[in-house]
């Protein structure tokens, strides 16, 4: 299933993405990128709720760090199962897991990848 691979490099690719690109923009500007409008303008989306539950300041230099790491960590996949490396199903499984928290967006994307490498 070729179209698999290829759908799941390209979700590695968007969800590493844009983390690398929050997580960076977070360390140099002091915030993640939030809704300028709305009801819920200026807030964090609802995985701040979830690592704040379990005892992590979302806005935190470690979070943020976190999720540069993640998002490069994702990127990495991506590219290593474009290049067909025999290990990188392992680490965009490893990744899908542990961004299951990252809601919403992230974890259709997460769930999307987990089903790709059982399929794939």
């Amino acid at each position: 299933m070729a179209w698999a691979r290829w759908v799941a490099v390209v979700l590695c690719a968007v969800q590493g993405g844009y983390m690398v690109f929050d997580g960076v923009r977070a360390l140099v500007v002091g915030s993640y990128v939030t809704p300028r409008s709305g009801d819920h303008a200026g807030e964090l989306g609802p995985w701040a709720r979830i690592v704040r539950a379990v005892g992590i300041d979302p806005e935190s230099t470690a979070m943020k760090a976190a999720f540069v790491v993640l998002g490069a960590a994702y990127l990495v996949a991506s590219a290593a199962w474009a290049a067909e490396a025999s290990w990188a199903r392992w680490l965009a499984l490893v990744l899908a897991v542990g961004t299951l928290w990252y809601l919403v967006p992230g974890t259709m994307i997460s769930v999307a990848v987990l089903v790709l490498v059982l399929i794939a």
